[in-house]
């Protein structure tokens, strides 16, 4: 099962992207696979082909785990 993360580096722009699995706490790496920004646009910086990054985790701030579609119809709008 692949994740949709927005991973957010230090110092640059946060990153949209998925992961086949989320980080442990002794990894040192993560790899994100499509990288791009929000608004589904290229990185400036990385080569137009590229499909996956490896970056360093001392270079990661956190990672946003974003719902799935079927998680998001799970969850309804309650009213009180």
């Amino acid at each position: 099962m692949a994740y949709t993360v927005l991973v957010h580096i230090a110092n640059e722009e946060a990153v949209l992207g998925e992961m086949d699995e989320l980080p442990n706490p002794d990894d040192s790496i993560i790899t994100v696979n499509n990288p791009r920004r929000r608004d589904d646009k290229d990185l400036p910086y990385l080569h137009e082909t590229v499909t996956t990054v490896i970056w360093p985790m001392h270079r990661i701030n956190f990672v946003e785990i974003l719902p799935t579609r079927e998680d998001e119809d799970l969850i309804g709008f309650v009213r009180e």
